[in-house]
């Protein structure tokens, strides 16, 4: 087997040596590129299987102090990256349909990560999620992952506490000098921080652009950060919590009425931190089977977290309240969705609703039929694109499929274009709407 593994590294260096892309058609790069990825998929998998035997069956060697610093060293990667494969490797033996996948290089090794984790905590979900990974970007199949595992622990609370105790930030400079910052916590912590960066990131991105620079928005991210910090230093500190409070404690702080004393506003919130949370698991404070506590964007959260947002955080805190997973079509005859309506499209669409698209920030509502067309804003007819996709809808007559939530984008030829399957108005779908799709 050794020798065979041998031969095939041979072979794909001597391809590897004669290959030259220049010389090839666009479509055939596209072509190679494809199923580079696909080898590439495979030999990670083959690399976990075989880190995983060694972590297993024999002690750390070259004076390493564990397994995965022992593979790090003789694959050239990261500490942290090595200990995944063994750990994802571990987890294949187990894992039946996932690991036929994997050996096959239908899915990337990343995807492959992250449902092994998500299907250890819940064994039933392994074939929806392998069938998911085959269309979904990793973004949103680490939310759909990150849901998995939070619905096979329904205690939320205790994993609230658990995460709390694993917190950091850490930071530091690499070999070229380049500073890195890192940081973990719960999912309400990072969405304030994250809804407090907003507005600076939107000032920033707006100056920019009327001085007609063009910079991504990590970049631009980056600076509010920085900017964030240097108004800090000339400002009081905010109050904190030594630990996340218990749904009791957090109700009794808010009746002293000094919650939030000491905190700085910005003005008027430039972003929204968006709670989805059932009526009756908001009035138990503990979520049953099927029923829904999440933060929209970051997953589930425990309803502790969310007696704290709605009472304590800065950010403006919109909280949808639904009966399972129902929610009523609105509709008035304003061109842009009222509040109610841009809540629940937030909800529905945390990220573009284009399929493969995780483009979260500056997306826009857009009416499935035109405005001109109907003079009202149907709920139930509108989504939320990034400004690529809704570019190739205006100019190009790309559409969205007929449904909920993500959904493929195709253009005017396909089949499955609603323009081909029905020439006239879309009548108001009633199905709920899938956050998973």
């Amino acid at each position: 087997m050794c020798r065979e593994l041998s031969q095939i590294r041979s072979a794909a260096a001597r391809f590897a040596a004669g290959f030259d892309a220049e010389l090839m058609s666009f479509e055939d790069a596209r072509r190679v590129a494809k199923e580079a990825a696909a080898i590439e998929a495979v030999a990670s998998t083959i690399k976990s299987l075989a880190a995983a035997r060694v972590a297993d069956g024999a002690t750390a060697s070259n004076g390493s102090r564990s397994a995965a610093e022992d593979l790090a060293r003789e694959t050239g990667s990261s500490i942290g990256a090595a200990r995944d494969a063994i750990d994802t490797g571990r987890r294949l033996s187990s894992q039946r349909e996932l690991s036929v996948a994997a050996r096959q290089g239908e899915i990337s090794f990343q995807k492959t990560s992250l449902i092994a984790n998500a299907a250890e905590s819940d064994p039933s979900a392994e074939r929806r999620l392998v069938a998911r990974a085959r269309h979904a970007s990793v973004a949103e199949l680490k939310s759909i992952c990150a849901e998995t595992k939070a619905a096979a622990h329904p205690d939320l609370e205790a994993r609230r506490q658990q995460i709390h105790s694993r917190r950091y930030l850490r930071s530091w400079s690499d070999v070229e000098g380049v500073w890195h910052l890192s940081a973990a916590a719960n999912p309400e912590d990072g969405a304030q921080v994250m809804a407090a960066l907003a507005p600076i990131t939107d000032e920033i991105f707006e100056s920019a652009r009327t001085e007609g620079r063009r910079e991504s928005p990590d970049a631009y991210a980056f600076d509010a950060l920085l900017q964030m910090a240097r108004e800090a230093a000339t400002s009081e500190p905010a109050p904190h919590l030594s630990a996340p409070a218990s749904r009791g404690a957090a109700k009794d702080k808010a009746g002293t009425g000094n919650v939030g004393a000491g905190h700085r506003r910005r003005g008027p919130p430039g972003a929204k931190i968006l709670v989805r949370i059932d009526y009756d698991t908001f009035l138990r404070g503990v979520p049953t089977k099927g029923e829904t506590c999440e933060l929209v964007g970051f997953g589930p959260i425990a309803v502790s977290a969310v007696d704290e947002l709605l009472e304590t955080a800065d950010p403006f805190v919109a909280a949808i309240l639904t009966k399972g997973q129902e929610l009523v079509g609105v509709a008035h005859l304003g061109r842009k969705p009222n509040s109610y309506q841009q809540s629940a499209l937030e909800w529905i669409y945390p990220s573009c609703a284009a399929e493969g698209c995780h483009t979260q920030s500056r997306l826009e509502f857009d009416h499935r039929v035109d405005w001109s067309k109907t003079h009202y804003t149907m709920f139930d007819l509108l989504d939320r694109l990034c400004s690529h996709h809704h570019d190739l809808k205006t100019r190009d007559d790309w559409a969205l499929v007929e449904g909920r939530g993500k959904r493929p984008f195709v253009p005017p030829d396909d089949p499955r274009h609603p323009g081909r399957r029905n020439k006239r108005c879309p009548a108001s779908s009633k199905d709920p709407p899938d956050r998973a799709a």
